[in-house]
């Protein structure tokens, strides 16, 4: 990345971001991960109920415009806050879900109650399957 021009590199990660974005929402209803994802998310942070009160908290305390993420790195599974149009393989990350943080995901229908939009996403949103494939990649 450290080669390539910034807008093109820009452009090219928030089209990325984006696609992975949508991919990390469930058109129907959401089922609770389980399996290998589950297993990971209890090591990493004591439960899943943890998991969703840390990752509110980071996408709410995203100062600005961002991303909010899900990654596998080699210390478990880790909330990764990036800025713009970073992604989490800059970081040498493996990305597993995400929520974008930018104004206009959410503006029209929550204004600017972030923690609103956040709460729904969480709540109604996650693709746990697309998750889960994400995380196997890796393991």
């Amino acid at each position: 990345a450290a080669d390539v021009p910034s807008a093109l590199f820009n452009c090219s990660a928030q089209a990325w971001n984006h696609a992975f974005y949508w991919d990390s929402m469930s058109p129907g209803a959401v089922e609770a991960p389980s399996g290998e994802l589950l297993a990971a998310l209890e090591r990493s942070f004591g439960s899943l109920d943890a998991f969703n009160t840390q990752f509110a908290a980071a996408a709410v305390g995203n100062f600005a415009s961002g991303w909010t993420w899900l990654v596998a790195g080699t210390g478990g599974l880790q909330i990764l806050n990036t800025d713009d149009a970073d992604t989490p393989l800059r970081h040498g990350q493996q990305a597993l879900l995400t929520i974008d943080v930018w104004e206009h995901a959410y503006y029209l229908d929550y204004q600017n109650a972030r923690a609103a939009y956040v709460d729904a996403f969480i709540e109604h949103l996650i693709n746990w399957e697309f998750a889960s494939a994400n995380y196997a990649l890796g393991s």
